[in-house]
């Protein structure tokens, strides 16, 4: 029973890494999941590939929105046209809108709308666009799937300015200014999913006065998505690896145990010391 019991939990280790159901075959064949089964159910999590570039079709704040009560409230809603986010799409589902994961609110042949909660406002750029900005999409991920990029919430830490851009060979080179909090989740190598692209991180500079990393981009993966468009004074939506902030968040939970008894250790230490010493 032990056995099983590490080996489900290992498994369950590598999928919260990926991002995904565990690896079947690190499953003892009573707990497989039969293979029919698998990869019919989406959740509200990404992957960072972006599936296609959409096009804004209009950003408007209306004052008729319904609420659960029935009445009357202002909101934003923003109206997107696409074509690949939107097979197998429904009321409700999420989709992923320049990394920022939104509610189908209303559906289409090829324009789909959500609503922007003044919390998008507050967190990301969304409420600068215009008619006819292109915009990365991407459905939500399929449990089971494969993930070729990583664990993307669709849930948008701060936003970042492009302060430089340069190509070498046929990489296209961007250096991002961030506030310092965020910027502390973002380490060489790492993953960093910007405008809903997972991308992987190349430098980083903490100092205050100087606050920004830099990524590149691929050959293919600049045809792919919207940000070699971008110029320097751009803004670019920042979600980082929410394994990083979980592991903090972990650590201080645990951070108050360990001072406690390295202080017990230490006065131990002195005790012994005393004792040896008399």
């Amino acid at each position: 029973m032990k056995c099983a019991t590490s080996l489900i939990t290992i498994s369950l280790i590598i999928a919260v890494s990926n991002g995904f159901s565990p690896a079947s075959s690190l499953l003892p064949t009573c707990y497989r999941i039969p293979q029919s089964t698998r990869c019919k159910t989406r959740a509200n999590m990404f992957t960072g590939i972006v599936e296609e570039m959409g096009t804004v079709i209009s950003l408007e704040e209306r004052d008729d929105m319904t609420l659960w009560d029935g009445t009357s409230g202002k909101g934003t809603e923003l109206t997107v046209r696409g074509n690949v986010v939107l097979d197998g799409a429904y009321l409700g589902c999420s989709i992923c809108v320049n990394g920022v994961c939104l509610t189908a609110t209303e559906l289409k042949d090829d324009t789909f709308k959500v609503g922007l909660a003044p919390e998008t406002l507050r967190r990301t750029y969304l409420g600068t666009m215009q008619k006819g900005d292109r915009v990365n999409l991407e459905r939500a991920s399929e449990i089971g799937g494969r993930n070729s990029g990583h664990f993307v919430q669709g849930h948008v830490d701060g936003v970042g300015t492009i302060i430089d851009r340069w190509t070498d060979e046929d990489s296209l080179f961007f250096k991002v200014k961030v506030d310092p909090n965020l910027l502390r989740y973002i380490v060489p190598k790492g993953f960093v999913a910007i405008d809903g692209t997972s991308l992987t991180v190349c430098e980083v500079d903490l100092r205050p006065e100087e606050s920004w990393f830099t990524f590149m981009l691929v050959e293919y993966t600049q045809k792919k998505i919207v940000i070699p468009g971008k110029q320097v004074g751009g803004l670019l939506n920042i979600e980082v690896d929410v394994l990083g902030k979980y592991s903090e968040s972990a650590l201080a939970a645990i951070m108050p145990r360990i001072e406690e008894l390295e202080s017990r250790v230490k006065e131990l230490e002195q005790k012994l010391s005393r004792y040896e010493g008399n």
